[in-house]
């Protein structure tokens, strides 16, 4: 019961996590931010395998799972020091998230709520060609506490799977030693159904013949 429990429990968490980073993948996918999308895709691929190992019962892929979620949450840690300018990081720069490719921000930048985006004209003369100058006002929520937000979500889930993935690997481990040892995995110690003969073997009796042509005596 206990495993049948944190079994569904983890196969719960794996389910909420590839729902809100499939859904955090169309917004950087949107806005361009190539490193996350890069570190979403390879998320979605291990979860996927932590799902199949928890149904399956195959203790190492979850192992693997729960290995994958101590890099994601030090990468989710990373991108909230990053939005809130912790130490010398900057939100504005373009290497870290865009691996320096576009000048392009969050997508929530232009589409948070409330905010209007407003094309300014003529554009400075730094601006590329390619790229429109704007400014944006009026947002209720700013686009790094959006990411924030998302973030913290992904650690919060993250922990949960860590902690459930850790309980049903060795739940797992337990019933596999257990069974190993009453030898339900050992090969030698199973024998097929046996061919019962519907003759019964009768006792036979060999009698010593008396010659008849031997002397008497």
């Amino acid at each position: 019961m206990g495993c049948c429990s944190g079994r569904c429990t983890l196969v719960f968490i794996c389910s909420m996590q590839l729902i809100c980073i499939l859904e955090r993948q169309i917004f950087d996918f949107l806005g361009y931010q190539w490193a996350p999308i890069l570190t979403n895709f390879v998320h979605i691929i291990t979860v996927i395998l932590g799902l199949f190992g928890t149904v399956q019962f195959r203790p190492r892929y979850v192992t693997g799972y729960a290995a994958w979620l101590v890099l994601w949450v030090t990468w989710n840690v990373f991108v909230i020091c990053f939005y809130l300018e912790v130490g010398d990081l900057s939100k504005d720069t373009d290497l870290i998230m865009t691996f320096n490719i576009s000048m392009h921000r969050s997508w929530w930048m232009e589409n948070g709520p409330g905010c209007r985006v407003t094309a300014v004209t003529p554009p400075p003369p730094w601006a590329p060609e390619d790229h429109r100058y704007i400014s944006i006002s009026g947002c209720v929520l700013e686009y790094q506490y959006v990411e924030v937000a998302q973030s913290s979500l992904q650690i919060i889930l993250a922990l949960a799977g860590f902690i459930y993935a850790c309980y049903v690997v060795k739940i797992i481990t337990e019933e596999e030693d257990s069974f190993d040892f009453i030898g339900g995995f050992d090969s030698y110690g199973y024998q097929g159904p046996q061919k019962t003969s519907h003759l019964q073997l009768q006792p036979m009796y060999m009698e010593k013949k008396r010659n008849e042509h031997s002397p008497l005596r």
